[in-house]
């Protein structure tokens, strides 16, 4: 089963390409390239069977291929009813290959004719068809698509039989339950529906990228003493997107179990994925995984229940080419496909490149734990990968030549300034002084060509190598450009980058957010400039939610978790400091501390208190005089002031007496009371 897409403009689409062996005996390999032809090799000879290219091979590019089963085969493929001295043609047992297009169709291809048997189109898919998957039994096939439905076809008829929505996102993957009445479907998480009734049987918790990968292991449960219902108790085999580890999971009998009962750990992501199907609780699994990397990695397990830990592989196979001479070093070649022939002993390596690929038959020994083949391909013809895809070819050129890029805005050729170290020369050979150093020489020659490097854009300018990076998805030349921290060239680089490259470089960015924390910081920084840049650009197309819905899910869970980090940073901190300053007060010594008064002892503060008793009692006697003679003078005053008041009185006494002693002589009376109280 291949785990292959077709364009590299979506981050998230799986890395190999389409292909597959035919079935049942591995006699074809076919191929989908990256061109949009598609190449069906014999295995045993190695040679070229035949080779198709659709008629809307470069916009509607293979994305997916599956051969049509062997029985299936054998009963659609008579036309009309054979006598029975007619012996059944062979060939006929492998004829429909059906290939899935990026605009939603699907393609029915038959070897034997060599052309095109038939078209599915009509009420199809609206969208890029990401696995397809036949029936073995009722000759009904299978597709799903990023439109998130999932169809099953009628071949003889060519039309939709049932069609329903599979996932809220993209379906990625299809397979069929051993029996045929179950169908695994997987985006991100996992589900298996009754195909009779197209309602969901089981929830499977998934992977965190899209599933690329979706294959039943057993045929049986490991546990024959129950009643098997055809489905509960088997196992399947699941890999995913950028995922370096494959799950088992095993249908169970209740609906609580959703995670995985064991995983295999590869180097890198699986590309190409073939097993051989176990019949019994006693034969192990063998399954072989063919990686990103060039490498197979086989593994061999008695799937018996839930495993903790990942399992490793039991074997690795490499391949390289012979390094002749001491200069020259070995070189991997990659490995593009691997399948199990039918005595389960052997295996069929496809390695090279995708344009002449070379199928070769190995002999599996399980005594060793890696395999490094040697071969030379160097007699094989085939053009680089890079050189087949890449549209912009850069030219051989001397290391004198200057070269103008075209296409920067405001290029303007800038005049060439005179050397001021120049002058400097030839002042010196009119004075006659010493000629110039050869040092100083080279110091001018190089300020020149540094001048002129400034001065002129080259080849390497940041816009030219990101949109050239993005169309030939050259890593190193992406590397080169998008590892840049210096914030001022990331804008001047959007600033001057095509707006056909935007979007390429959003998905790019998409990508790498998702690898180590290091990368996505600095693609924050892209991220951030582009979206702030090219705002109006984005906000005009059409597709734009589709396209940026992965990006914008990757912002949302790690925004989700924000919060949390962030209370749990406060803590931390406060915990961090608390213990800091615990410890500094632990560790400081105590200061010795020298007094600034000292007092003496205890007869000096009596010999003090007895001074101030002194003092205040003399204090007190001289306020007291004081106050006695003050007394005395207020004394003194008040006398003579009553002796004053005696000699007033006694005079008018005197007075009053006359004139008593006159009216007593004139006889007048003293008993008028007013007269009296005049008297008085």
């Amino acid at each position: 089963m291949a785990a292959g897409g077709g364009g590299v403009a979506d981050p998230l689409s799986p890395s190999g390409l389409p292909c597959a062996f035919s079935p049942p005996s591995q006699a074809y390999f076919a191929l989908a390239s990256a061109d949009g032809h598609l190449r069906v090799w014999e295995t045993a000879n190695n040679r070229l069977h035949q080779e198709y290219v659709p008629s809307a091979h470069l916009s509607g590019t293979c994305t997916c291929l599956a051969w049509a089963p062997a029985r299936l085969q054998a009963k659609e493929s008579p036309q009309r009813k054979k006598r029975k001295s007619e012996p059944i043609e062979t060939s006929n047992q492998i004829d429909l290959l059906a290939l899935g297009t990026a605009v939603g169709s699907i393609l029915l291809y038959s070897t034997v004719k060599g052309e095109l048997h038939s078209k599915l189109i009509s009420g199809g898919h609206d969208n890029k068809v990401n696995c397809i998957q036949w029936h073995q039994d009722n000759g009904c096939l299978y597709s799903c698509s990023d439109d998130k439905h999932i169809v099953e076809w009628n071949t003889q008829t060519c039309k939709v039989k049932c069609k329903w929505k599979g996932d809220n996102s993209s379906v990625s993957s299809l397979c069929i339950s051993p029996d045929g009445k179950m169908l695994l479907s997987a985006g991100r998480t996992i589900k298996l529906w009754v195909l009779e009734t197209k309602e969901v049987y089981r929830h499977f918790t998934g992977h965190a990228t899209p599933v690329s990968s979706l294959m039943f292991t057993t045929i049986r449960p490991p546990k024959e003493s129950q009643s098997f219902d055809g489905i509960t108790g088997l196992y399947f085999l699941s890999g995913a997107v950028h995922d370096r580890l494959l799950n088992v999971w095993q249908v169970r009998s209740e609906n609580k179990e959703k995670n995985a009962v064991m995983s295999f750990t590869v180097t890198d992501e699986p590309v190409y994925i073939d097993l051989t199907l176990s019949e019994n609780k006693e034969e192990p699994v063998k399954l072989a995984v063919v990686c990103r990397d060039g490498q197979v990695h086989l593994f061999e397990h008695i799937l018996n229940g839930y495993c903790k830990k990942p399992l490793t592989s039991n074997c690795t196979i490499q391949i390289s080419t012979p390094g002749k001479g001491k200069k020259s070093t070995p070189k991997p070649i990659p490995i593009l496909a691997a399948g199990f022939c039918s005595d389960k002993m052997s295996l069929l390596l496809v390695y090279g490149n995708w344009f002449q690929p070379i199928i070769e038959r190995v002999a599996l020994n399980s005594k060793e734990s890696h395999m490094c083949l040697v071969r030379d391909i160097s007699n094989c013809w085939a053009p680089k990968v890079e050189t087949a895809i890449t549209k912009v070819r850069t030219p051989v050129m001397n290391s004198e030549a200057k070269v103008l890029v075209p296409g920067i805005p405001g290029h303007r050729a800038a005049i060439k300034p005179v050397p001021p170290q120049t002058k400097e020369v030839e002042s010196k050979r009119k004075l006659g002084e010493n000629e110039v150093s050869i040092e100083e020489r080279l110091g001018a020659l190089d300020i020149e060509s540094k001048k002129e490097k400034d001065s002129l854009p080259q080849t390497n300018s940041f816009p030219v190598l990101l949109a050239q990076g993005l169309e030939s998805n050259d890593l190193e030349m992406l590397n080169k450009v998008l590892q840049t921290r210096n914030s001022n060239l990331i804008r001047r680089t959007v600033l001057r980058m095509p707006l056909h490259a935007v979007i390429p470089l959003l998905q790019e960015l998409t990508k790498r957010l998702q690898g180590h924390p290091n990368s996505a910081v600095l693609m924050v920084q892209w991220l951030k400039c582009v979206l702030t840049v090219h705002a109006s650009y984005l906000s005009t197309l059409p597709d734009l939610v589709p396209q940026l819905g992965t990006l914008y899910q990757l912002m949302e869970s790690r925004v989700k978790t924000f919060q949390k980090l962030s209370h749990l940073h406060g803590k931390l901190i406060l915990l961090v400091t608390q213990v800091t300053a615990s410890e500094k007060t632990k560790g400081m010594p105590c200061p010795e501390q020298k007094a600034k008064l000292v007092y003496e002892e205890e007869s000096s503060e009596e010999e003090s208190d007895d001074e101030i008793d002194k003092d205040s009692d003399d204090n007190w006697d001289e306020d007291e005089e004081e106050k006695e003679s003050e007394k005395d003078e207020d004394v003194d005053e008040e006398n003579e002031e009553e002796d004053e008041d005696s000699e007033e009185k006694d005079e008018e006494n005197g007075e009053d007496r006359d004139v008593a002693s006159e009216k007593e002589l004139n006889g007048d009376s003293d008993l008028d009371p007013e007269n009296e109280s005049e008297e008085e």
